[in-house]
């Protein structure tokens, strides 16, 4: 398992981890902004007025209505990346990675326009009669590009379930335990056999349930929000300064936070940004390509609404509260995971300049040290000799050993680092927590106390689960590009039980999977659309045109 990790960890960070994948997907949404003369902002009025029916026109093709299509797509990105993904990006590069979230989401409103739009013009209806849309169809029937369509889809398939299925339950079953005790594997099978009965009955029932699950969810996680915030009223305002201040400064070492370069905090809030709202992935055109609508821009202002709500109103209160309250630099009591946790040769003092210096380095990959080889004795729980424990990029402090729940006595083989032999045999102690665990801290210091983990925990039931069930769909429309319809069914049986067994496995693995998926589906669709610019700027054109035509007495926008 620790050598899985490694080779995810190495091919994501290749990949989705590297920098000419962030500056790809900023430069992309860059460009379409200035290209486009900032969208986001021009049109966002009009955006709000379609969603509720403005620009309907009777005869409209399409499986469901506008607003079903915004929170079917909506429900696909309002998952773990707003509860854990922030949370992660924080852990890894302090408050600044919040910065350049909301940077990426701002820029990924026009990017979500863009990728909505085209693919909603090139959709097609399928053989069972529903509609089949998302960037494999543009890039077939518009670029003639059929092998970059079937990269696509094969890249959606993989990518429902790095991103859509395996974080979620893994969140979900990670947050029923830690608040309410109960079983991983329990969760997981719960939630998989309501998961099949949802998606069995394709987009109609889909879109039927998230149009409700959707607004519930916000409302609870707002209040909830706000709770912790509010509580914590005094740390607000050196909150937002630690976001902005450190952005070109890099965080220093913290409580337990041994520190954040200003690289890391802008490559991690960029990945989890857009992991958060997927702008550039190509998934949620998938989803609004069901929508009934004659005109694919009535559709894109629709979905750039998206990284708006997901990102810039969510993901903030979110940071917000981790901020805040406080807990993103906190040791806290935990189970270590095996893959968070790595044995060092040495003995490390983080409070000695040049030790932190030494951990630091360590842990961005910028030096080496000497990893633990060998045995280790632990006696009534407690090891002797100890060298340097790290937990979740901290120094673990009180560690002790378990097996079957009562403290062990006996020898413990490493080998670089790691455990060899991990069954039965559990560590603990004190050490920063990340995704949605600290999340869910972090909630228990407002009003509600701890109750609040409560309101963390239904919330990220609510919207992971709903997340699940948009990417199921999305899964499905790229085999029946590939396949056909009749062969679904075997992916939808496949994904049930992938979201099962997704419960009980390495939140660390689920993670650097999920990295590797998310790019592999954004670069062809970047490419595809930087590729089609002109035709986007055209349709845009004739859109307001037809909007003039209508609305005679309204004012629209100049281009």
């Amino acid at each position: 398992m620790n050598q899985l990790n490694g080779i995810l960890s190495l091919i994501d960070g290749y990949i989705g981890g590297s920098q000419w994948f962030v500056f790809l997907l900023l430069g992309t949404g860059l460009f379409f902004t200035i290209y486009l003369k900032f969208p986001q902002f021009r049109y966002l009025k009009h955006s709000l007025r379609i969603v509720r029916g403005k620009f309907d026109k009777e005869g409209d093709k399409g499986d469901t209505s506008h607003f079903q299509a915004l929170t079917t797509a909506l429900s696909g990105t309002v998952g773990t990346g707003n509860i854990a993904g922030v949370a992660l990006a924080i852990h890894l590069g302090g408050p600044a990675a919040l910065f350049w979230m909301l940077v990426t989401a701002a820029l990924g409103m026009t990017t979500k326009f863009v990728e909505v739009t085209l693919s909603h013009k090139y959709r097609e209806i399928a053989e069972d009669g529903s509609i089949a849309g998302g960037p494999m169809y543009y890039m077939k029937n518009r670029l003639n590009m059929k092998w970059l369509a079937v990269i696509f889809a094969i890249a959606t398939i993989f990518s429902s379930f790095g991103t859509g299925s395996l974080p979620q339950i893994n969140s979900i079953s990670n947050s029923m335990f830690e608040t309410f005790g109960i079983d991983h594997k329990l969760t997981g099978a719960v939630l998989a056999v309501l998961l099949g009965a949802v998606i069995i009955g394709g987009i109609k029932r889909i879109a039927k349930v998230t149009s409700r699950l959707v607004p519930i969810m916000a409302a609870i996680y707002f209040i909830g929000a706000i709770s912790v915030i509010a509580y914590n009223y005094e740390n607000i305002l050196p909150s937002l300064a630690s976001i902005f201040g450190h952005v070109f400064t890099g965080t220093a070492a913290v409580g337990g936070f041994l520190g954040g370069s200003i690289a890391f905090a802008f490559n991690r809030g960029v990945n989890r940004g857009l992991f958060s709202n997927e702008a550039g992935q190509g998934s949620a055109p998938i989803a609004h390509a069901a929508a009934r609508a004659h005109e694919p821009v009535s559709e894109g202002l629709v979905a750039l609404l998206e990284p708006f709500i997901d990102t810039i109103i969510i993901c903030s209160l979110t940071g917000l509260v981790l901020l805040s309250s406080g807990v993103w630099k906190e040791k806290l009591e935990n189970q270590f995971q095996n893959a968070d946790m790595v044995v060092l040769d040495n003995t490390y003092n983080e409070q000695n300049k040049q030790d932190a210096t030494q951990l630091y380095d360590f842990l961005r990959n910028k030096t080496k040290l000497e990893l633990f080889n060998g045995e280790l004795v632990a006696d009534n729980g407690v090891i002797r000799s100890q060298p340097t424990i790290i937990n979740a990029r901290s120094v673990a402090e009180d560690v002790k050993v378990w097996a079957d729940g009562k403290p062990y006595s006996g020898p413990l083989e490493f080998n670089n680092g790691k455990l060899v032999s991990t069954e039965g045999i559990t560590f603990t102690g004190k050490s920063l927590l990340h995704s949605a665990s600290l999340t869910t801290v972090a909630f228990t210091r407002g009003w509600f106390g701890n109750y609040g983990s409560y309101i963390v925990s239904i919330g990220l039931l609510l919207f992971a689960f709903s997340t699940a069930i948009s990417w199921s769909y999305y899964g499905d429309r790229a085999i029946t590009f590939l396949f056909g319809t009749k062969h679904v069914i075997y992916y939808r049986i496949f994904y049930v039980f992938a979201f099962f067994f997704a419960a009980f496995v390495d939140t660390t693995l689920v993670w650097a999977f999920s990295g590797i998926t998310i790019a592999l589906m954004t670069i062809p669709n970047l490419l595809g659309i930087l590729s089609l610019s002109k035709e986007m700027k055209s349709e845009v054109k004739l859109f307001w045109k037809e909007y003039a035509t209508r609305y005679p007495n309204e004012k629209v926008p100049k281009d």
